[in-house]
């Protein structure tokens, strides 16, 4: 009933039929809906860090947007999390917003959003490997084999970048991106392990919210803070696009996919955003396509297909 509530806008925009299919198949919908959303924000997010500083842009995006789950589902008069909730909620909204979110948000000003992209999609090597160490049954070799293959289609496409290195932007726009990706993997596994629990999208509202706040109160000590009133138009579209569709419609359908589907299967996406951020990014952006990066892409997405059908074989 709860995710029937929260997908309810999104199945009135979908056959009638689509509902019907069962949780399985509305689970690798929504993360098709991930693999497009999430691929574009990364775009947006560029555009909107030109203009104020990254940490403050990611604040004022999770306060918004935890407001609004929070508002939404005290109107809908869900009970609030309990006090043993507390402890969890605190932990995700550390690793999946205060680092994963505003790190990455961070690493996208200094170097190309498709490229921020593409180290997004190594988070489900790092699943895989800590799945080894705390999980007591092995991922399917064909999964490991498929996220082996997609580590190479990334680093196939990371290869003409390695020349910028010798800059210092972005060896450090690479540095926040990777711990950003290795917090999301983290969060990734806790939020499958105990979003359970309690009311999974009240949960990310005071998330949302309570990173939002932590990152806010971080921006106003940067000396090029921008104060709301001198935020230009654009950004402030930019800010809102993120907040409807990165946060509550993307974070909306990823958390259902988790429930539905293994933690790796349901990571998938993570290999289609790159595809997604590099094309909308050399339209919107004007950055470069080469023929290595679309074989990239090609060895990315056999990785993927691999992933995907060793779980369901599983």
């Amino acid at each position: 009933m709860l995710y029937s509530d929260a997908l309810n806008g999104l199945l009135m925009l979908s056959p009638s039929k689509l509902k019907a299919k069962g949780p399985r198949f509305m689970a690798l919908f929504c993360v098709a809906i991930v693999s497009v959303i999430w691929g574009t924000t990364w775009i947006i997010s560029k555009q909107a860090v030109r203009e104020i500083p990254a940490l403050e842009m990611a604040g004022i995006r999770q306060l918004i947007g935890g407001s609004l789950f929070l508002i939404y589902f005290k109107i809908k008069k869900y009970d609030l999390p309990e006090k043993k909730d507390l402890i969890p909620l605190l932990i995700l909204s550390f690793l999946n917003f205060i680092l994963s979110n505003g790190l990455s948000t961070w690493g996208v000003k200094f170097i190309p959003a498709g490229l921020a992209a593409i180290i997004g999609a190594i988070f489900p090597l790092w699943l895989v490997l800590i799945g080894l160490f705390i999980s007591k049954q092995s991922p399917p070799k064909m999964a490991v084999g498929g996220v082996v293959i997609g580590f190479l289609g990334v680093c196939t496409i990371f290869y003409d970048h390695l020349t910028d290195f010798l800059e210092p932007n972005f060896r450090f726009g690479i540095i926040l991106s990777l711990i950003a990706t290795m917090s999301w993997a983290l969060g990734t596994l806790y939020t499958k392990k105990h979003a359970r629990s309690f009311n999974p999208y009240f949960g990310l509202g005071f998330q949302m919210f309570l990173s939002g706040s932590v990152l806010t109160a971080i921006s106003y000590s940067d000396p090029k803070f921008v104060t709301l009133a001198d935020i230009s138009l654009m950004t402030w579209l930019s800010i809102f696009f993120l907040v409807i569709f990165g946060s509550i419609i993307g974070f909306m359908c990823f958390l259902y996919a988790l429930k539905h589907l293994p933690a790796q299967q349901a990571s998938v996406y993570a290999y289609i955003n790159p595809l997604v951020a590099l094309i909308t990014g050399y339209f919107i952006l004007g950055e470069k396509i080469t023929t290595l990066i679309l074989i990239g892409c090609g060895i990315t997405i056999l990785g993927v297909y691999l992933v995907n059908r060793s779980y369901l074989k599983k």
